[in-house]
């Protein structure tokens, strides 16, 4: 018997939020690692010293690290929905291309405000990592809405089971 439509879009939006916390966890711990570990390195310090263009990304530190946890948590999340969320047999290249599409919009929105926020409001103790939640939040919600009813439109519920 097949689920309602109510019932299987809230289904849907629970695993999907599910699964994008395990993505967060990715995020938030690959951008606490390089915020607390590798920006504390001689390394960077030199880098940023030696290489005038390096100085230039870093100078507002928020940005490229947000930008590199995004990227690893996006490859988690766009996987692991596409199997298990939305089930679909979807044209992976394609469907990763519309995603594409979505981050080519939200992540320079995201990250010039991230940027404006973290450096207004900097002499508030921890300020890149209340900007970083509010900043996933609205991924999630955002994104799921694209996958539904852009990417996997029509498309859902299309991949077909593998017998054991």
């Amino acid at each position: 018997m097949k689920q309602s439509n109510k019932k299987k879009n809230a289904v849907q939006a629970v695993k999907f939020a599910l699964f994008s916390c395990s993505a967060g966890v990715i995020q938030l711990g690959s951008f606490t690692l390089m915020n607390e570990v590798l920006l504390k390195t001689d390394f960077i310090a030199r880098m940023m010293s030696e290489h005038p263009g390096f100085a230039k990304i870093m100078q507002n530190e928020y940005g490229p690290i947000y930008l590199i946890a995004l990227i690893l948590s996006v490859l988690w999340n766009f996987t692991i929905n596409r199997k298990f969320t939305f089930k679909s047999a979807a044209n992976i290249p394609i469907a990763m291309l519309k995603v594409f599409g979505y981050y080519l919009v939200f992540t320079p929105v995201s990250t010039i405000i991230g940027n404006y926020c973290t450096a207004k409001f900097a002499s508030f103790g921890g300020i890149e990592y209340v900007v970083l939640v509010i900043t996933m939040l609205c991924n999630m919600i955002t994104e799921f809405l694209f996958c539904k009813f852009v990417v996997y439109r029509n498309q859902e519920d299309t991949a077909v089971k593998e017998k054991k």
